[in-house]
Formats: structure tokens, sequence, C-alpha cells
């Protein structure tokens, strides 16, 4: 029989994910679901096949029917929250995969946590926009004694993700590390491609020549980026994709990562504050690529490029 899953965190990413393990992986139970806002089970439970997925109403009732408990949330402190609760349980022998996006020293605190509760644990980030979540197309970073590790794989290569980096046996911590340090390189890619877009209006080049190079040069993340700003994706939208706090928040867990061991981060200190300056202007429903916005008003533009 296969191990029962229990799924908690039905956000962006989670969404996607969860979908795709219903849908690949080697399941002969419903996928038990959890999120704070119910309605988010009730609408991926529509999308789903009949019978593939089971909403519980408590993370107790989940915990207690599933042998492999996935946890991806928003903040350092809202996993905390859920993790403390998990562990209000009995969870000796289960695995607990946490695929949020936290500090490396958070990641250790909670991983001892749930080792001193007899459970096992793999901290698993993972890279990738929501589209990819939705495609199956992630990059899962894999952290954590090589048998937990080996627990967790089943549901990451071909299933969640296009591809997995490997770190069984390595301290928790460096799949934390590397998640943040490479979520500066998706910072710095929106901050280039803004200031670009802006020198280009304000030169007499025009936008127009500058997408098309970008599309000809870097296709994939950096074009889907270049549309975005083109468009007003950046501000039009209903719900940000990367919402400009979490951005803020991997950016500040990346600066401290630096400080600590001696790095200065120039290009993420600029980032940052722009990402400060778009939160000022729009509040907690600005996107990353909003940026855009933050460099047209610092150079005269008004935020909205239409």
């Amino acid at each position: 029989m296969a191990p029962r899953l229990f799924w908690i965190g039905l956000g962006n990413m989670g969404r996607g994910m969860s979908a795709n393990i219903v849908e690949k992986a080697n399941l002969d139970q419903p996928l038990l679901i959890y999120n704070r806002t119910k309605q988010r089970c009730i609408e991926l439970s529509e999308k789903l096949p009949p019978g593939k997925t089971e909403i519980v109403e408590s993370v107790a009732e989940g915990v207690s029917k599933a042998d492999i408990i996935f946890n991806i949330l928003s903040n350092d402190a809202v996993v905390e929250a859920s993790i403390a609760e998990i562990l209000k349980n009995d969870v000796k022998g289960k695995l607990i995969v946490e695929c949020s996006t936290i500090h490396p020293d958070t990641t250790e605190k909670i991983a001892q946590q749930v080792e001193d509760a007899g459970a096992q644990f793999v901290a698993a980030p993972v890279f990738g926009a929501p589209a990819m979540a939705d495609a199956g197309q992630l990059v899962g970073v894999l952290a954590g004694p090589k048998a937990s590790v080996d627990r967790a794989r089943p549901y990451f290569k071909g299933v969640t993700s296009k591809a997995e980096i490997n770190m069984s046996d390595e301290p928790y911590r460096k799949a934390l590390t590397l998640k943040l340090i490479g979520n500066t390189f998706i910072l710095n890619m929106v901050e280039q491609i803004a200031e670009g877009h802006v020198l280009a209006e304000k030169s007499g080049l025009g936008t127009h020549y500058l997408h098309e190079w970008i599309e000809g040069m870097f296709p994939g993340p950096y074009a889907a980026y270049s549309t975005r700003m083109l468009t007003g994706d950046y501000y039009k939208r209903d719900y940000p994709l990367f919402t400009v706090d979490l951005a803020r928040k991997d950016a500040g867990h990346a600066m401290r990562l630096a400080k600590e061991a001696g790095v200065k981060l120039r290009n993420v200190e600029t980032g940052d504050a722009h990402l400060a300056e778009l939160r000022a202007h729009v509040g907690e429903k600005g996107d990353i690529a909003g940026i855009y916005g933050a460099v047209r008003m610092e150079n005269g533009l008004p935020y909205e490029n239409e």
C-alpha cells in the first residue's frame, strides 16, 4: 500500500504541486488537503477528479491519517506555527516534508523539533513560478538523512518537478541556503529588466526593441518578466504571483546570510529598496514585477506604463 499523503498550504505554489501529486503520484488513497481558508480546498477538489482528494477540518485530523505530511506556507512564523500544530499529535514514524522558503536557522530549529518527536524531516524548497508549479516543472532541493530524502523523492522529479537537486545526508540548512541565493538571482533579474526598459524608453530606443532582444537572448523567465512588465500585468492582476512581502522576506533572509558570511549583496540591496518603494505605493497587493513601476517613478515616469 502506498503511503497516505497530507498536504498543508494551497497558495500559488501549493495548489499546483498538490494537483500534480494527485494526477501523477502513485496514490491509492485520496490526498488529504488542508488550508486555513477552506474555500481553496473546495476549489481544488472541484478541479480534480471526484474521490481524489479529502478535505480535512483540522491539522490534527490530517496528521492522524497520514504517513507523509507536506507543508508549504508563506513565512517563518507561519511555518513554525504549523509545525507546532502538527507536533501536538503523535507523529512517530511519519515524514514531514517542508517546502516553504524560510531562513536556514528556522529550518534547523523545526527539524530538531520534528526529530525530537520521533518523526523524520526533509527540507525541500522548490524553485519556479506558479505556472511551473501547475505544469509540474519545478526544481526541488532535498536535504536531510538519505533514508528520509528517499521517502520524499517519489513526489518530486516527474511529479511536481522537472528536476531535483539531491542533498542527501547534507545539513537541512544547505537546501534553504541554496534557495535563498537562487532567489537573489530572480530579484536581480527583475531589477535589471526593469532598469533596462526604463532606460530604453527614456533614451528613445523603445521598449519593444529591448524586449525582442530579451526574447532572442534570454527566452524563458527573462522574457516572461519582460512581457509582464510591458503588458502592464505587474499592476493589472487581481492577485500577485510573487508578493512584494514574500520577495522582501527572501531578500532579507539572503542579506542576513550574507552579513553573517562577511559578504555584501549590493544588487539585492538595490532590488530590496525598490521593493520597499513598491510596498509603500501599492501595499501588500504589489508583485515583484512591480519593481518596474518603482524604477519608473524613480526616473520621472508614472508607475503604470499604460
